[in-house]
């Protein structure tokens, strides 16, 4: 695309987004944060299956020290004179409405409890499309970049099968955990919030964001302090030392992505089993004869991220309900019919293959019409 060959050219990486281009780029943000929510998945593998991850770290690299020094002495028309200010706007406009389209219309974390082949199954497509496409566009095909794909399926595959591991909550340790997470979460095939999980600091952020609004609001802000200074020092870092790769090794970055892709399909594979942590988030104790009691007797339904269920008997009139709330810890992935598929398992099998042929035929698609534009 004539747009994104200027921006590639020109020698200060200055932004050049148009507003023709603009409903287009809001919606490769809506794809971007459609893909966050799925664990497993980074905005990072959806900007470069969408041929804006260049871009991307331009933007970031944007807001850089004079930003921030002319943005505090008050010079705001320097300080915005080079960042990136309409691309960023749009492509995070379009993630921020994919976040709450997909919590609050169409709640995909749901889906993936209870339609996982199919969900799992879209975004596995989605990323074999991209492979292709990648390895498609590479500038070199040598032994040397082979080698390089080698080495990214390596590192992919020993992330994804890390095992969760208890960490301290001290604000050091909270500041490193910001740094590694924002910096998987612009890395194609590595997801921020499943190194959060494997660092045990999923739960502490969520604990330290709900205080928020509430009587605990100030405990709340100090304890994300050092976790979002770290994701601003990891940002900036990162994706200037990503952005002096891609320029200096080109073919071998990319070469290392594209193996990073192929390890992520370790964990996207639609046919898992599965294992859930299950934490209690709040005990309400209710009367007996509350409709939700016979409601969780005859008919529960454990099977969501987030659901009730009856506790002790405090009482001849009381009992106590419990919010749950499950956590993904690992997976193993089954091919069904053929291995290690277990007895009881009952996997929507269509399901996942439309997922798939869905996913492939999106990334096809623009694919195709990239190629036009260009």
């Amino acid at each position: 695309m004539e747009i994104e060959e200027k921006v590639k050219i020109t020698k200060a990486n200055k932004d050049v987004t148009t507003t023709k281009e603009a409903p287009f780029l809001l919606v490769k943000g809506f794809l971007m944060g459609s893909a966050d929510i799925v664990p497993g998945v980074s905005g990072g593998t959806m900007a470069l299956i969408l041929d804006i991850y260049e871009r991307l770290l331009n933007a970031i690299k944007s807001v850089d020290v004079k930003f921030i020094r002319d943005f505090f002495t008050l010079k705001w028309k320097s300080a915005f004179q080079e960042l990136h200010v309409f691309f960023l706007v749009v492509l995070f406009s379009g993630i921020f409405s994919a976040l709450a389209f997909f919590t609050k219309v169409v709640p995909l974390q749901i889906y993936m409890f209870t339609h996982p082949e199919i969900v799992y199954g879209l975004f596995f497509g989605l990323i074999v499309g991209s492979i292709y496409i990648l390895i498609k566009t590479l500038e070199r095909r040598s032994i040397k970049e082979g080698g390089f794909i080698v080495l990214g399926i390596a590192f992919g595959l020993w992330v994804v099968n890390l095992v969760p591991a208890d960490t301290p909550e001290h604000p050091a340790f909270v500041f490193l955990s910001g740094c590694i997470a924002i910096c998987a979460m612009i890395l194609p095939g590595i997801s921020g919030s499943y190194l959060l999980l494997i660092m045990r600091k999923y739960d502490y952020l969520l604990s330290q964001i709900g205080m928020i609004g509430g009587e605990d609001t100030l405990d709340g802000i100090i304890g994300l302090l050092p976790f979002m200074l770290g994701a601003a020092v990891g940002l900036a870092a990162f994706s200037r030392f990503l952005s002096w790769l891609l320029g200096k090794y080109h073919s071998q970055t990319i070469s290392v992505l594209i193996g990073f892709l192929i390890g992520s399909l370790f964990v996207i594979w639609p046919f898992q089993h599965r294992e859930f942590i299950e934490q209690v988030r709040e005990v309400e104790v209710i009367e007996m004869s509350a409709p939700i009691v016979a409601e969780l007797r005859s008919n529960p339904n454990e099977n969501l991220p987030e659901f009730s269920r009856l506790g002790d008997v405090v009482s001849d009139s009381e009992i106590e309900v419990l919010s749950i709330e499950k956590k993904l810890i690992k997976s193993s992935p089954y091919v069904p019919g053929i291995a290690g598929e277990r007895e009881g398992d009952t996997p929507n099998v269509w399901g996942g293959v439309l997922g798939m042929i869905i996913g492939m035929v999106l990334v096809g698609g623009l694919d195709r019409l990239r190629e036009k534009k260009e």
